[in-house]
């Protein structure tokens, strides 16, 4: 437990925590909506926003989060409205978004590759106070939506037309998604990394799918892994001294691979206690698609 005499080591720790809980937290709900790799899309965005942050002598943390709000209400805006030339607007936007943080940041008088490697594949010991605060505001964003929001989200999720119907706001809720994932992408970024962030999103969610026999069950068990691994990933590289990002990402697979492995038993157990006591039956799988699945999170 020596990390924790540095400073640095408890920056870092604070900021893994974060994002460990708020990443599964807003993935369950893109998985949901099949926008898995919306936080990939996101994420070259923010360069964008790390560049501007660099030229502009302002925090990269904050500009990114703007730019990658503005990207995400984009990619909303064009869901809605691309139709058949969608996939190459968005193309665009995630190239461009790429390309203008590699050009800004080096056309910034304190800015270089290195500064932008830092925040494509994470840097533990580059987190500063002013990263903290930062990443702990906007981390208490992400979860008062997440949570605080749970039963429309999922109803959304799940089923627009039958969101749309009970008369909840579909296409707001929609932007909320869109920006929540934007602010989680720049709350994540430090510790893991622009490239790897979306990594962090879904794997954990689709992990917990594997034993996850409710929404609220999986929901619990994603962001368990997700804190679980960002913790273990960030004590490894230390004293491994390997990168951050892609140490985390790597556990998080390893879980995946795990509990896909005890998944199987655990049905057959399932299925034969059923069988014995057909009184009980659980939830017939671990993220419910019907109208019963809204009704269980009290939609």
């Amino acid at each position: 437990m020596d990390f924790l005499d540095y400073a640095f080591m408890q920056r870092a720790l604070l900021a893994a925590v974060l994002v460990g809980i708020t990443a599964p937290a807003v993935g369950i709900y893109l998985v949901q909506r099949r926008q898995a790799l919306m936080g990939d899309g996101i994420g070259h965005v923010a360069m964008t926003g790390v560049g501007l942050g660099f030229l502009l002598t302002w925090s990269p943390v904050w500009m990114a989060t703007l730019v990658s709000v503005i990207g995400a209400v984009l990619m909303e805006l064009i869901r809605w409205y691309g139709r058949t030339r969608g996939d190459i607007a968005l193309a665009m936007l995630f190239y461009g978004g790429m390309a203008g943080g590699v050009m800004f940041i080096n056309l910034a008088p304190t800015g270089s590759n290195a500064n932008l490697t830092s925040y494509l594949f994470g840097s533990l010991s580059t987190v500063s106070e002013s990263d903290v605060t930062a990443i702990c505001v906007l981390a208490a964003f992400v979860v008062l939506v997440t949570l605080g929001l749970r039963r429309q989200l999922f109803a959304v999720s799940q089923d627009e037309e039958f969101a749309r119907v009970t008369g909840l706001p579909v296409r707001a809720l929609n932007l909320l998604t869109a920006i929540t994932a934007a602010v989680t992408v720049t709350v994540a970024m430090r510790v893991v990394g622009l490239l790897l962030v979306s990594a962090l999103m879904v794997v954990p969610v689709a992990a917990a799918q594997q034993i996850g026999r409710s929404f609220a069950a999986t929901f619990v068990i994603a962001v368990a892994i997700g804190v679980s691994v960002t913790i273990g990933g960030t004590v490894t590289s230390y004293y491994q001294d390997v990168p951050p990002g892609a140490t985390i990402v790597l556990l998080t697979i390893g879980a995946f691979v795990v509990l896909t492995a005890l998944a199987a038993p655990l049905a057959r157990r399932r299925a034969r206690r059923t069988a014995v006591d057909p009184a009980h039956d659980p939830a017939e799988c671990a993220i419910p698609g019907t109208r019963e699945a809204a009704d269980e999170v009290g939609v």
